[in-house]
């Protein structure tokens, strides 16, 4: 062999070698990676959301950011995330974390796109995640109760120095902490911090209030607003200087980053962040709602109606939640609810189906929820045997209940016939009965219910599934 076919041969080697030490490189730091919880990004985050068709979004609880208020999900990043995932174009998908470690974990493994909450813009922080352009500016003050009449109140703190010795409750892994240790040092004195891993910040001001403990922290718009719930809290000594507070992605994430930043950015100054502002942090309305008892931060409460639902729920088999979502979707609990159809009360019954099992008026609240959920029992057994997916045959219920039996039935001929799978609703029969308002498809020969305005089940079933999914969120089983 000659010289220069030696050669190649070595130049070969060295090459087929290094290739595989590039490759073995490679997948050894996506193990790691994958061990470290670190979501393994194929394409950007933005792209991925956008093909997904879901923004898959994680907020705190509380009386600013999200709740259920007279059934209705609300809260100012519910709001804000709602208008954000119509520019993208996809549906939103809200989780409930009040924890940040979780949070911050689950942002890294990819189970949340985007942490939605007040997150003060710290260094530390950075160094695990990207924030976006901030939401808003607040400063951190003190909560503590009113100053009481002479003779002296020891307890009221007037100015910081005054935090010598005290002790300060906070919520675990927020911001709060790092101030308050910081804010020792400049006045060369202790301050006892105590980290709550329980509580949350609003459960610490409403602590204070009641007198459980003395002191806590919170951001001044938080706790300005919880002043009007709490009239015998005092807010008025600010412990920083004015921060910002955004929301974050995960590190590295530019381009899902540069657009939340253009979003917010473009967005906060339009009328409707002004009015959301508003309505959340400034308007009289807001303690009305607060006193209201079917406001879920006071008392875990949808409607007036809850015990009658339970009760009938628990009875036939049902999450409460969902036949609450129902009743939602069909009147708002209007129990004086009337269609053109004839159909009437909190369930939106027509006579006839009443009188199917049994219930002979349903002007009257606890019977017409019962009809309603004997309609639903019926309906559930007629997909019981061909649908045994419980997830997929809800979605079948809720469109005949919308619908009718007849009509859905006659979507999954057309799924059949059309190589689609009969017994799944999502991408098979749901597109189906969507196409029955078509004249090619309802006079197919094996449609036997004729036309139909498919649309009108398709995005009930959506949006009593999306209310389920929030009242799960935040509403005790």
């Amino acid at each position: 062999m000659s010289f220069i076919n030696k050669y190649k041969y070595y130049l070969l080697a060295v090459f087929f070698t290094l290739v595989v030490a590039a490759i073995y490189f490679v997948e050894s730091e996506k193990v790691a990676k994958k061990e470290a919880g670190v979501i393994i990004e194929k394409e950007n985050d933005l792209t991925r959301i956008k093909n997904a068709g879901v923004l898959k979004a994680v907020v705190d609880y509380n009386s600013t950011n999200y709740f259920v208020y007279r059934g209705k999900p609300m809260g100012f990043k519910y709001e804000l995330l709602q208008e954000l995932s119509k520019k993208l174009g996809v549906k939103l998908e809200i989780s409930v974390s009040n924890h940040l470690n979780e949070t911050f974990a689950g942002l890294k493994s990819g189970r949340f796109d985007v942490v939605a909450k007040s997150l003060t813009v710290t260094k530390e922080r950075n160094k695990e995640i990207d924030f976006t352009a901030p939401i808003l500016q607040t400063r951190q003050v003190l909560v503590q109760r009113k100053k009481q009449k002479p003779p002296a109140d020891s307890m009221y703190i007037e100015n910081t120095l005054q935090l010598a010795g005290k002790k300060i409750y906070v919520q675990k892994n927020t911001s709060y902490f790092k101030r308050l240790q910081n804010l020792s040092e400049e006045i060369g004195a202790d301050i006892t911090i105590v980290e709550d891993s329980v509580s949350g910040v609003e459960q610490l001001v409403s602590k204070v209030a009641k007198g459980e403990i003395d002191y806590t922290v919170c951001d001044e718009n938080i706790a300005k607003l919880n002043k009007t719930y709490y009239p015998n809290i005092d807010v008025s000594l600010a412990i920083s200087f004015k921060q910002n507070i955004a929301w974050a992605v995960r590190k590295g994430s530019a381009e899902w980053k540069k657009y939340l930043d253009n979003w917010i950015v473009n967005f906060k100054k339009t009328k409707k962040y002004k009015y959301l502002y508003h309505k959340y942090f400034e308007s009289s309305r807001i303690a009305a709602r607060v006193g209201d008892e079917l406001y879920s931060i006071k008392g875990g409460r949808i409607s007036k109606y809850d015990k009658i639902v339970k009760r009938i729920a628990q009875a036939n088999q049902w999450d409460w939640r969902l036949i609450s979502a129902i009743i939602y979707q069909e009147s708002r609990f209007n129990a004086e609810a009337g269609s053109w159809a004839g159909a009437y009360g909190l369930m939106q019954i027509m006579p006839s189906t009443a009188k199917r099992f049994g219930v002979d008026d349903i002007s009257n609240p606890e019977q017409n929820i019962k009809s309603g959920v004997l309609f639903l029992n019926w309906l559930n057994k007629q997909f019981f045997n061909s649908i045994p997916d419980s997830t997929q045959r809800i979605k079948f219920v809720l469109a005949s209940y919308n619908i009718g039996l007849g009509h859905v039935m006659d979507a999954q001929r057309l799924a059949e016939k059309y190589g689609k799978n009969p017994s799944v609703w999502d991408n098979n029969v749901d597109g189906l009965l969507l196409k029955k308002s078509s004249e090619f498809y309802y006079k197919d020969p094996v449609v036997r219910f004729g036309y139909c305005r498919g649309e009108e089940a398709y995005n009930y079933v959506s949006r009593v599934l999306t209310t389920y999914g929030h009242y799960l969120n935040v509403i005790p089983k």
